[in-house]
């Protein structure tokens, strides 16, 4: 926790005269009795709010505010980049607006800070691909099902509450394009050759079909395989062999530091009406080998931003 958040917090704890008080909610109660009398405070404190009171907590909150966005164009949008997926074989799925609480920090390395935390186990949606792979863990644990691949994709607001300033391109809340696919080890690379190349064709139907652009596909060496430089080496080559038109294949900075992404990331680059994007990312993760507590379990995220587009 930043400084300034513990600062916030040991004078509200002072205020209350209970140093304890954190500990005592967090280790004494069950999730579900902390959920009852958090909505018992909630009730309580709205008992004497006042529309014009609503009106102003409105006006005050960047998270509640309408996106800058032509609503009509983002929704044809989506259509259009959930139709090309289906073309390539990847199902689309509607999630929820909420995800179970910690479905951002407790399989990935994300400070939960940076997530809105809400009431009844639940937090509001920061990572779609979250979620889908969640679905897919539950998919298998339940039915004891492993399909050979799971191809997933879908589109969702994210709300993510890190606060940027005026930074252009950094919203409260932005529109997403995400694909998931999941699938188990076959030696070789043969998971990762197939499916992160599956992606990247998607993408590329994706922009020369509705932006008449090529796309570059910017490779990044990254820390949890034990030979990450031999996997992007295996995973180029497998593009090479591909031959696939409009896409452009290059090598960026290694940093085994990072944590998110396991082996390698990969960048998605292009150019519309003379202006660089880079548009999205993916790469390889560990989420459904940690739920499912088996090495074997192989998992490929990627996502595009849809309002940068428009």
């Amino acid at each position: 926790m930043d400084t300034v958040r513990t600062a916030d917090l040991e004078r509200i704890l002072k205020k209350l005269g209970n140093a304890d008080l954190i500990a005592l909610l967090v280790e004494e109660i069950s999730g579900g009795d902390l959920n009852t009398l958090l909505l018992k405070i909630f009730n309580e404190r709205l008992k004497t709010s006042t529309p014009s009171d609503l009106l102003k907590r409105y006006r005050d909150n960047r998270f509640v505010h309408p996106a800058e966005v032509d609503a009509i164009q983002l929704k044809q949008l989506e259509m259009d980049v959930l139709n090309i997926a289906i073309h390539h074989g990847v199902t689309p799925i509607q999630l929820s607006p909420v995800a179970p609480l910690g479905c951002t920090s407790v399989i990935g390395p994300v400070d939960q800070n940076k997530v809105i935390s809400a009431l009844r186990g639940t937090e509001v949606v920061s990572d779609a691909t979250n979620l889908i792979a969640l679905h897919i863990a539950d998919l298998i644990k339940t039915n004891n099902l492993r399909e050979d691949l799971f191809r997933f994709s879908t589109t969702h607001r994210h709300v993510r509450a890190q606060f940027f300033g005026n930074v252009p391109g950094m919203l409260p809340h932005f529109d997403l394009f995400c694909m998931v696919t999941s699938g188990v080890d076959q030696g070789s690379y043969g998971f990762e050759k197939q499916s992160l190349w599956e992606h990247i064709q998607v993408y590329q139907s994706i922009f020369k079909t509705l932006f008449e652009s090529d796309i570059e596909v910017i490779f990044s060496e990254r820390g949890g395989y034990k030979d990450s430089a031999g996997l992007i080496s295996r995973v180029i080559s497998h593009g090479h062999e591909l031959q696939l038109k409009n896409v452009k294949i290059s090598t960026g900075t290694p940093n085994k530091e990072n944590q998110y992404y396991k082996g390698l990331q990969f960048t998605i680059k292009t150019v519309i009406g003379d202006k660089e994007y880079y548009i999205g990312d993916g790469g390889f993760v560990d989420w459904t080998q940690k739920m499912l507590e088996n090495k074997k379990e192989r998992l490929v995220i990627s996502a595009i931003g849809l309002d940068r587009l428009l």
